[in-house]
């Protein structure tokens, strides 16, 4: 197993968290020297608050546990490919490396505002691809029954 799909697979168990309380199933984790900093899944129904997405958890925080806004030596893992909203908050972190499973071709920001990102930021898309897309479909199948 690579380091990518060690933290992938935490990720995928905050998306699990998301399923328990019926949110769309993402998760993400930022990891910063092989240390998970900062956990999220999505909370938009919990929080009713459409900005409560994963990423947006995880990063802030992250950025409570390093006292910092700047994300520039981390790695955030998340399920589903970021929105564009998410991807704005992490090129405002400088965040170092990002990581995600399955792509969004609705509404992902490689499609949508691919340069959102810190020019440095690294970005691995894939990850997990297969396990992350098929519980985001069997959640919508669920939902439209």
């Amino acid at each position: 197993m690579t380091e990518d799909e060690k933290y992938m697979r935490e990720a995928m168990l905050e998306a699990q968290k998301a399923l328990a309380q019926d949110e769309i199933p993402i998760g993400a984790v930022v990891v910063a020297n092989g240390v998970i900093i900062g956990r999220g899944h999505n909370l938009t129904e919990t929080l009713h608050d459409v900005t409560a997405h994963a990423e947006m958890q995880a990063i802030t925080a992250a950025a409570e546990y390093l006292g910092g806004k700047y994300l520039d030596k981390c790695a955030l893992y998340v399920t589903v490919e970021p929105c564009v909203m998410c991807a704005g908050a992490i090129g405002w972190s400088q965040l170092g490396k990002l990581v995600y499973g399955a792509s969004d071709e609705k509404r992902g920001f490689m499609r949508l505002a691919p340069n959102a990102l810190h020019p440095k930021t690294i970005v691995v898309s894939g990850v997990m691809e297969q396990e992350a897309a098929t519980m985001m479909k069997d959640f919508f199948k669920g939902k439209r029954g």
